[in-house]
């Protein structure tokens, strides 16, 4: 669905209106940023999230950080993202302070927060080490970005879901993923940037990062057939509820209108 300018648009706004989210609490940097994991969704993100975790990236912050509060920050964060993405929109800086109002307690991020915003955290935050996380095959690639977020985001549920629930909708009307692979090579000095693909495995990266190469398979998480279904009917539970809960008091207060 095309808004127009979001500067002018009257319809823009008055969705903004009717979908506004609450502020996200502020918050401030508790650890250094250090990594950013800039490839798109499906290429590992999840897989690359738990194996950072256990070489001691705590929190390392994933996609499913901005649905689900995390026990390291346990506040919805989907508005303030929205806030930045609107930011971005609209072409207008983003600082470090932006970002670390949400990932202040990261010390690495990955996923659609990484990718999506790849080259403001790259200029706010220039020593952090970069991952370019990548599909070898990127027909499976495709294959599975069509199978989970293109498949997800198509469907007529959560698309009649999208207008009754704030959250859904700014989901629904927010995300993107661009490619941006060169972008990021033009961006990032070769010093500070590993160009890595989920077969490589811990080899690599442990090498990039100056860490032992754990004695334990690389982990293997979130496929189209296992992880992803599981985290699609929570988000699906989540949102089509609340959008149900919007339709029955959209329903009184016209039936009960003075």
């Amino acid at each position: 669905m095309l808004l127009g300018n979001p500067l002018t648009s009257p319809l823009y706004h008055l969705l903004e209106r009717l979908y506004a989210l609450p502020p996200s609490p502020p918050a401030t940097r508790t650890t250094p940023l250090s990594l950013l994991c800039v490839g798109l969704p499906r290429t590992g993100t999840e897989s690359l999230q738990r194996a950072l975790l256990h070489l001691g990236y705590t929190h390392t912050h994933h996609g499913w950080d901005i649905v689900y509060p995390s026990p390291s920050f346990p506040h919805a964060t989907s508005p303030g993202w929205v806030s930045l993405a609107r930011h971005k929109a609209l072409a207008q800086p983003l600082s470090a302070a932006d970002f670390d109002a949400l990932l202040g307690h990261c010390a690495a991020v990955t996923d659609a927060a990484g990718s999506v915003f790849a080259a403001d955290l790259i200029c706010a935050y220039p020593d952090a080490k970069v991952v370019l996380n990548m599909r070898r095959d990127e027909q499976a690639w495709r294959r599975s970005v069509q199978a989970t977020l293109v498949r997800a985001h198509e469907s007529w549920a959560f698309w009649i879901a999208s207008w009754l629930d704030r959250e859904c909708f700014w989901a629904w009307h927010v995300m993107r993923g661009p490619e941006h692979c060169a972008m990021i090579r033009r961006l990032v000095p070769k010093d500070r940037l590993l160009e890595w693909y989920v077969e490589d495995g811990w080899e690599p990266l442990c090498k990039f990062l100056g860490k032992p190469v754990p004695n334990m398979p690389f982990p293997h998480e979130n496929t189209a057939a296992g992880g992803w279904k599981a985290r699609e009917r929570q988000c699906n539970e989540r949102w089509v509820k609340g959008a149900f809960v919007n339709l029955i008091l959209l329903f009184v207060g016209v039936l009960y209108k003075p």
